[in-house]
C-alpha cells in the first residue's frame, strides 16, 4: 500500500531544519518517486513537485542542476533499493531451498524491501525511455542471475536452476500485475504449496509458520 511521503520538516523524530531551508534532496526525491508511481514519469516536472511541498521552484535547483538529474537519481534509489534488496534475500543464508525461497518472498510481503508500485512504475517508464529499458534489463537480469544461484547452491543443475529462477521471477510479476487482491489470509493459506511447487520440495512446518509470521506482521494491504 503506497503512501504518501512524509517531508523532513514534517517529521518529528528529524534533525531541525537549518536557516531558509524549507525541504532536503531527500524530500524531493521522495514526492517525485510518489508522483512516479501515482501519475508517472510525465508528471515529474519541477512546478508540480514544488507545489505539493508548498516551497518555490527555485529551492529544486539547490540540490539537482536539471529535471534530468533528478530522473536519473531516482532511477539510481530504484536500482539501490528494489534490485539490491531481491539479490541480498536470494544471497541470504538458508539451510534450505525452501527456506531460501521463503527469503525471497519477504520481498513480496514487506514494502519496506520492495515496493512492487514502485517496480511497475520503472516498468512503464521503460516503455518511453531507451536509458531506463536498458536500466530495467540491467537489474531484471541482475535478479535473475541471482535466483539462479540461490537454486544453484542447494545442488539443482545448470538448467533446472535457471528455470525455476525464471519461473519463481516472472510468476511473481504475473501474480502483481493480475491484481488479484487475495486476502493475506488465502495467501498464506497456499505457502506450502507454492513452496512445493518452486522447489520440488516439502517445505518444513517451522519456515512455513515463520514465513507466515513474517507476512502477517509486515503486511500492509488489507488485514483479512
Amino acid at each position: 500500500m503506497n503512501t504518501k511521503p512524509i517531508l523532513h520538516r514534517d517529521d518529528p523524530e528529524a534533525e531541525p531544519l537549518i536557516g531558509n531551508v524549507k525541504v532536503t534532496r531527500d524530500d524531493w526525491l521522495n514526492v517525485a518517486l510518489d508522483v512516479l508511481i501515482s501519475d508517472g514519469v510525465d508528471q515529474i516536472k519541477v512546478m508540480n513537485l514544488a507545489e505539493r511541498m508548498a516551497v518555490s521552484r527555485s529551492s529544486f535547483y539547490w540540490y539537482f542542476k536539471s529535471r534530468q538529474e533528478l530522473l536519473d537519481a531516482l532511477l539510481a534509489r530504484w536500482q539501490a533499493t528494489n534490485t539490491a534488496a531481491l539479490v541480498a534475500q536470494a544471497e541470504a543464508p538458508a539451510k534450505t531451498i525452501t527456506g531460501a525461497v521463503c527469503n525471497v518472498h519477504r520481498c513480496v510481503v514487506n514494502t519496506d524491501l520492495f515496493d512492487t508500485a514502485l517496480d511497475f512504475a520503472v516498468r512503464d517508464w521503460a516503455r518511453k525511455s531507451g536509458k531506463v529499458r536498458r536500466a530495467l534489463d540491467q537489474s531484471d537480469a541482475r535478479r535473475l542471475l541471482a535466483l539462479h544461484a540461490m537454486f544453484a547452491r542447494f545442488g539443482y543443475s545448470e538448467v533446472e536452476a535457471e528455470t525455476r529462477g525464471r519461473v519463481l521471477y516472472y510468476m511473481q510479476i504475473g501474480y502483481d500485475l493480475a491484481q488479484l487482491n487475495e486476502p493475506m489470509s488465502t495467501r498464506i493459506s497456499m505457502v506450502p504449496h507454492y513452496l512445493y511447487v518452486f522447489t520440488g520440495v516439502e517445505p518444513r512446518p517451522e519456515e512455513v509458520e515463520e514465513f507466515s509470521a513474517y507476512s502477517r506482521h509486515h503486511w500492509k494491504g488489507e488485514p483479512s
